[in-house]
C-alpha cells in the first residue's frame, strides 16, 4: 500500500464547504420540487375541468336542439290538414258564389 500523504487543509476546507452546501440545500430544493409537481398538477386538473364544462355546454346545447327541433315538428305536423278531406276548390270556374 502507498503510504498516505499530506493534504492541504485549504483544499479539504473547501471540499467541506462544498459537501456542506449541497447538503444544506437540499431541503429548500425538495420543497421547491414540491411546490413545481402540485403547480403542475393543479393547472391540469383546471384544464381539465375547463374542458369537461365546454363538452357539457355543447351536450346542453345539442340536447336543447333537439327538443326545438320535435317542437317545430310537433307544431307544423299539427296544422297539416286531414288526409281524408278534398282540398277546398280554387275559386274562379266553376266555383259557386
Amino acid at each position: 500500500m502507498s503510504k498516505p500523504e499530506a493534504v492541504n487543509s485549504q483544499i479539504t476546507d473547501a471540499t467541506a464547504q462544498g459537501n456542506l452546501k449541497v447538503v444544506g440545500e437540499a431541503p429548500a430544493i425538495a420543497v421547491a420540487n414540491l411546490y413545481e409537481a402540485t403547480s403542475q398538477a393543479m393547472s391540469v386538473a383546471a384544464q381539465n375541468m375547463a374542458a369537461a364544462q365546454q363538452r357539457s355546454a355543447i351536450s346542453a346545447q345539442a340536447a336543447t336542439n333537439q327538443g326545438v327541433i320535435q317542437i317545430y315538428g310537433t307544431a307544423v305536423t299539427g296544422l297539416e290538414p286531414p288526409h281524408n278531406e278534398a282540398p277546398c276548390a280554387p275559386a274562379g270556374k266553376g266555383a259557386k258564389t
